[in-house]
């Protein structure tokens, strides 16, 4: 019968004096509030306060609730505050890409100097699927770029990055100032062992064009970068994946179509979203990766100079869960 929300308004009107001034400080109307109590009183069957009365006095009933907000308001608080802490020693991450781990490891190193109790279990793998295992509850943050409809899964966006093609510095395709599908047509493009489905470029780039060229696996991102280089495939990554490569003139790289971009999320359990190491862990991957992987544009901040093209995945929107963004293949 008595709530919370009693025990905090009765609060506020002590401290306040009065009605007008305890609605201010609860963001509520004058009306509101005192409806509220009358309500409260009809149901407790005595009145809590005089009302008019200057300065403002409680009844004996009333006081006696006050004591009692002023015993159980604190514990309430202090309560809250421990579950705010981290409860559990260790963290499940898993990464559905190769190429993240080198980017996470300084925001690992970051994260660890503020929680040393918590140990990172990292699983990785092109051919292993996290998602399911992170809803049996076997891992606590996936990174992927794929969303779950109606998963009991919670995205929160980490950055957009661009896909480009890669290929050797020789190649013709080097030659052109952007990639259209039919390009690709008579290549051999050199994927992760990966359903194609899975696959960035040909969700959103081939097989609207019907194009569908040769597939070749490579389950390392290093030998599918040196395999590019010797002219024996081309290869579809984010950019700032293949930035250094580019810069040592070991491989080229160009735009698809327009620019295909795509969004990199960390996915949690619903309902854990807000569990304190898991938004830690999220928050310093997500700020080490935007404030030093290039070619990336971060979804709280885009930079004035990155292109703005709309990520490819911004139209999945999850259930009620859902929703900030995915990883690089």
């Amino acid at each position: 019968m008595i709530e919370i929300k009693h025990l905090r308004t009765l609060q506020a009107l002590r401290n306040s004096g009065s009605l007008a001034a305890a609605a201010a400080v609860l963001h509520q109307t004058q009306s509101a509030l005192s409806h509220q109590f009358s309500d409260l009183e009809q149901r407790l069957g005595f009145r809590l306060f005089v009302r008019k009365s200057q300065p403002l006095r409680f009844t004996p009933q009333g006081e006696v609730l006050l004591a009692l907000a002023e015993q159980i308001l604190p514990q309430i608080s202090h309560a809250l505050q421990a579950c705010r802490q981290p409860r559990h020693s260790g963290l499940g991450v898993a990464i559905e890409c190769h190429s993240c781990i080198q980017w996470l490891t300084p925001a690992l190193a970051q994260f660890s100097q503020r929680y040393p109790q918590v140990e990172v279990d990292f699983k990785s793998g092109v051919t292993f699927d996290p998602q399911p295992a992170l809803q049996q509850g076997e891992l606590d943050i996936v990174l992927t770029s794929d969303i779950l409809p109606k998963s009991g899964l919670h995205y929160s966006a980490m950055f957009d990055y661009e896909v480009r093609l890669v290929m050797a510095c020789d190649h013709p395709l080097a030659a052109k100032a952007q990639i259209s599908p039919q390009d690709l047509a008579a290549e051999t493009l050199l994927i992760y062992p990966v359903q194609r489905s899975r696959l960035d470029i040909w969700r959103h780039f081939l097989q609207p064009a019907g194009i569908t060229p040769a597939l070749k696996h490579v389950d390392n991102t290093l030998l599918l970068m040196q395999m590019v280089a010797a002219r024996m495939g081309i290869a579809a990554l984010p950019h700032w994946v293949a930035e250094s490569a580019e810069r040592q003139r070991l491989i080229a790289t160009r735009p698809l179509g327009d620019g295909l971009w795509s969004r990199l999320y960390a996915a949690v359990r619903s309902g854990e979203q807000h569990q304190p190491v898991s938004t830690a862990f999220i928050h310093f991957a997500r700020s080490h990766a935007c404030e030093h992987l290039p070619f990336v544009r971060s979804v709280e901040r885009p930079s004035a100079g990155a292109p703005r093209a709309t990520p490819q995945l911004s139209h999945l929107q999850p259930e009620s869960s859902a929703s900030e963004d995915a990883a690089a293949r």
